[in-house]
């Protein structure tokens, strides 16, 4: 299932240079405009400091940092404050205040996730993928890969779903079951053009309920088909990506050869 291709930045900042000097911001506290924007989406809202006649709230909406300026009137202004230069006045802070709590809870839940390992488990570089068996835009993103993978700098981590095709479900669960998932996975790939691995009999409830909440984590992190790629670029910031890699964002997912 192939999307159109976005990859998403600055979901987490090098530190928390700011969050000293910004907290929670408590409800009690907040301007109507802001309480109506949470009723929308706007989640996890904490005020900055922004000058003389304005106050500044960074908050997560649809899985990306955004800020929000409310004026005196009591109106709010989305969007991104300028200096008389044209530089971005608070991209740091907002990414420093918001992003980074975001990115390191997104990948605790991938970490605890059913995943497979393919590659070294000490390759430095550590991409996840979610990946439905029948996805042939996943099989060209395993082919690709192969040459970091082969050298030992990164390891893949397959998240499984199954929602292209009614046996996807049960070649995850013929993966997810075996005594190797990574050779089960591997095997899957090698066979990729005629037909994949053999799906299991049946899917198990635990197996079931692990393949539920990998699509549920796929939907959250915003990715409505596979392969969804989530990494860290060469500065540490987490980066997503939807569907297969092309030219240059195949590098950026997967660093130098």
């Amino acid at each position: 299932m192939h999307m159109k291709q976005r990859i998403s930045t600055s979901l987490i900042a090098l530190g928390a240079l700011c969050a000293m000097n910004s907290a929670l911001a408590s409800d009690k506290d907040l301007p109507p405009v802001i309480k109506a924007l949470q009723s929308q989406g706007f989640s996890d809202v904490r005020e900055f400091p922004a000058g003389a006649g304005l106050r500044g709230f960074a908050g997560v909406a649809a899985q990306e940092p955004l800020a929000v300026y409310v004026t005196p009137d009591g109106n709010g202004i989305v969007g991104t404050r300028l200096s008389p230069d044209g530089k971005r006045v608070d991209e740091q802070r907002i990414t420093d205040l918001v992003a980074k709590p975001m990115g390191d809870a997104m990948f605790a839940k991938l970490d605890a996730s059913a995943w497979v390992l393919d590659g070294k488990a000490n390759a430095p570089r550590i991409v996840y993928t979610f990946s439905d068996p029948n996805c042939p835009y996943c099989h060209k993103f395993w082919d690709a890969a192969r040459p970091w993978v082969d050298a030992g700098k990164v390891q893949l981590r397959h998240v499984l779903v199954g929602v292209i095709k009614a046996d996807s479900s049960t070649k995850a669960a013929a993966i997810l079951g075996a005594r190797d998932k990574t050779a089960a996975l591997l095997e899957n790939e090698k066979k990729f053009a005629s037909g994949g691995i053999k799906p299991a009999a049946s899917v198990s409830t635990d197996i079931r309920a692990k393949l539920d909440a990998n699509q549920m984590l796929m939907t959250e992190l915003g990715f409505r088909g596979t392969p969804g790629i989530v990494f860290r670029d060469e500065q540490g910031l987490a980066q997503r990506l939807g569907g297969m890699p092309q030219g240059d964002a195949m590098k950026a997912v997967m660093g130098d050869k």
